[in-house]
């Protein structure tokens, strides 16, 4: 396979990090600043928002390694090992990291919900099941193709028995 034929998604996957990078560096840094200044004022609300940007920093953690996995599949879709192990292990990093993503954000739903009920705000825990129910799509996307890629490379190495 040529080289450059997953460069497009190549450059997805990147472009799928720059705005969490992003998020990270400017957006939150500034929510914990507002959350500060709320504790200095004495609501105690701002403990809550606190949990909730430890939760969406500790989730960057594993959403870059699967997006590193993802690379990874995508060097190995360039250099023909599309149909190995390599490919099966990566899937199932992805796999890992998206439950592990989902599982920090069902540990803010709390919060979510104190935040809600205090600001009256219900649309606030469907926007945080959203952020459970996303990974979880991914995850389980990935675990259909690890099996199927799994299947197919045992295919692939009876196929190569016979011959």
């Amino acid at each position: 396979m040529k080289r450059g034929s997953t460069l497009f998604l190549k450059i997805a996957v990147i472009c799928i990090g720059i705005p969490v990078l992003a998020l990270c560096i400017f957006l939150l840094p500034q929510i914990g600043k507002e959350a500060i200044e709320a504790v200095d004022k004495g609501s105690t609300v701002a403990y809550m928002v606190f949990g909730i940007l430890g939760i969406m920093y500790g989730s960057t953690i594993p959403f870059y390694f699967a997006l590193y996995q993802a690379l990874n599949l995508l060097n190995y879709i360039d250099k023909n090992h599309a149909f190995s192990e390599l490919s099966v292990t990566a899937l199932k990093k992805i796999k890992i990291c998206a439950l592990i993503i989902s599982g920090f954000y069902v540990m803010a739903i709390p919060f979510v919900y104190i935040i809600a009920e205090i600001d009256d705000a219900p649309g606030l825990i469907i926007v945080g099941l959203i952020m459970i129910f996303a990974p979880l799509v991914i995850a389980v996307f990935a675990a259909v193709l690890q099996r199927l890629l799994q299947e197919a490379i045992t295919i692939k190495s009876e196929n190569d028995l016979t011959v």
